[in-house]
């Protein structure tokens, strides 16, 4: 069996991997092709430094941690540098405990790629070799199968690492063209032979951050797309409530300058325009006569209300929150994070805490909450045009007039409410902080531990969630739009709306729809829907370029 083809190259320095070279690697654009990855020159040179330096380190038979002394609170054990490599293979299946389900594929080639490059930095004492086979391994395509739960994000990745670390060494199961086999069989296969470890290195492989940054990037990548849908969906929602787009004016949205609110309001002014659906103020105010007595009841809301006046308010809140996350992963995908390091022009070793995952865990938390917060707004949209008190003339639940002869029979998009209803409640619930249930453990030795991992795993989930409640809310936007008259929409929204109806039929009568949510999702996180809707990047290193 041969390795994948490739795509344009990566090459490893330590420094300068950027968020859109993971996904890249990590999800490759078509079956069988992905990015040739490989060490570059300056790195091997500077790996190859740092491992003299750990050898006459070691030979001067001083405790260095985790290299001639035991792991964690076991640090006043020291051993002789003969037994050195040997610990190393101890730590590795010492840690093999995880449990829960096996993370994706794209987020173990994104483990790979990290840690190599972490690794490529030339401060952790390991060999260019050991680098260079963790990439064969992702030229391969040979994939552990690594249990999602066990890591605290501190102290490293340890458990979900050692399972990565444990396939160099030939041991464990892996997935190989398509098929579970043993690592050892893999490697025949691929011609990869088994690393024998040396002093440091098993310690330099399990000792960081990258299980917890593999989800936390592929994370902020898939949040990109659901801002943008929500974006989408707040512009059929406005269309199919004749709604007032003067919310979305530039002058109000300049006056307060988050970058993110701006941009949102942009785009929604962008996709709204020459709608025959949407109305003005000033529209309003011309259709409606002059006051005459003391009061009246106006026939057309002047303000519409809050979940969709104050959507770019509520995603602009995720798009700005990307702009930093973005920057944090960028910095943690080009750092040492194990310990110790060693100094080369110093002469020393460094004893210190880069494997804790703090900015990832806040990050995390942070992307979780605002993303949350859109499912939340969507929610509300949804509510609005479903129910005929609120959306201006609409066929309660959706329900075609054509089915007045089936009159009590139908109920449309009743049942879609209630799932988003349930799916919001719980990405809310999942968006809670894990970043503040740190855990003191392992003899107090690990006595404030970051839960970043965690964290990065709940962003996943809230970005799955909020991308269904995003499809719901998108199929009732369509269905609304083709009640009012496709013709009548801004040319925008009409070309996604021709998008989702190729994936899925108006609802015409009372039917399963689980299908339909399926279908809309994927629309929404491989990028079709942004794409239809005309967004672009202008940037080439970000993860919305991906």
């Amino acid at each position: 069996m041969t390795a994948q083809t490739h795509d344009v190259g990566i090459e490893l320095d330590g420094r300068s991997l950027t968020l859109r070279d993971v996904v890249r690697l990590a999800r490759p654009p078509r079956e069988g092709v992905a990015p040739a990855v490989a060490l570059a020159s300056q790195a091997v040179a500077t790996a190859e430094r740092s491992v003299r330096l750990r050898d006459r380190l070691i030979a001067d038979r001083k405790p260095i941690y985790g290299v001639t002394t035991g792991f964690g609170d076991s640090v006043t054990n020291q051993i002789s540098p003969e037994r050195a490599a040997h610990l190393q293979r101890n730590l590795i299946r010492y840690h093999l405990n995880g449990t829960g389900p096996e993370a994706a594929d794209d987020v173990v080639r994104a483990t790979f790629l990290i840690r190599a490059n972490a690794l490529a930095r030339g401060n952790s004492g390991i060999r260019p070799l050991v680098i260079e086979r963790l990439l064969a391994h992702l030229d391969a395509d040979i994939l552990p199968r690594v249990p999602e739960r066990g890591s605290l994000g501190a102290s490293g990745d340890l458990v979900p690492l050692c399972y990565v670390a444990s396939v160099l060494l030939g041991e464990g199961d892996v997935l190989y063209g398509k098929r579970i086999m043993p690592a050892s069989e893999a490697q025949r296969e691929a011609g990869i032979a088994p690393l024998d470890l040396e002093a440091k290195e098993g310690l330099a492989l399990i000792n960081g951050t990258s299980f917890t940054t593999a989800f936390a990037v592929l994370a902020a990548h898939d949040a990109v797309s659901i801002a943008r849908t929500a974006e989408i969906v707040t512009a059929f929602i406005s269309e199919a409530l004749l709604g007032n787009a003067s919310h979305f004016a530039a002058f109000l949205h300049d006056a307060k300058p988050h970058p993110g609110q701006v941009a949102t309001a942009r785009e929604v002014r962008r996709m709204t325009a020459e709608s025959g659906l949407s109305t003005t103020y000033e529209e309003i105010l011309d259709g409606t006569d002059p006051l005459q007595d003391d009061y009246r009841r106006l026939e057309q809301r002047i303000q519409d209300h809050y979940s969709v006046r104050c959507a770019p308010h509520v995603i602009g809140v995720l798009r700005d929150t990307l702009t930093w996350v973005e920057q944090w992963l960028t910095t943690e995908i080009n750092a040492s994070t194990d310990n110790p390091l060693f100094a080369v022009e110093e002469e020393r070793v460094h004893h210190g805490g880069n494997f804790y995952a703090g900015h990832v865990a806040q990050a995390m938390d942070s992307l979780k909450i605002a993303t949350a917060n859109v499912a939340d707004l969507l929610d509300r949209q949804l509510a609005l045009v479903v129910d005929p008190k609120f959306n201006a003339g609409l066929p309660a639940n959706l329900v075609p007039p054509s089915l007045s002869d089936e009159a009590g029979l139908h109920h449309g998009f009743k049942g879609m409410q209630i799932a988003a209803s349930a799916i919001t409640a719980e990405a809310l619930k999942t968006a809670a902080p894990a970043s503040v249930f740190s855990r003191s453990t392992e003899a107090h030795n690990q006595d404030k531990v970051s839960m970043g991992t965690l964290a990065a795993r709940d962003a996943r989930t809230v970005n799955e969630l909020t991308s269904q409640v995003a499809a719901i809310a998108l199929l009732a936007g369509a269905q609304a739009i083709d009640l009012r008259g496709r013709e009548n929409a801004a040319p925008w929204v009409r070309r996604v709306h021709e998008v989702v109806r190729a994936h899925v039929p108006f609802t015409d009568g009372d039917r399963r729809m689980d299908g339909d949510i399926a279908a809309v999702s994927e629309l929404i996180l491989d990028g079709s829907l942004a794409r239809a809707a005309g967004f672009t990047s202008d940037k080439d290193t970000d993860v919305a370029a991906a």
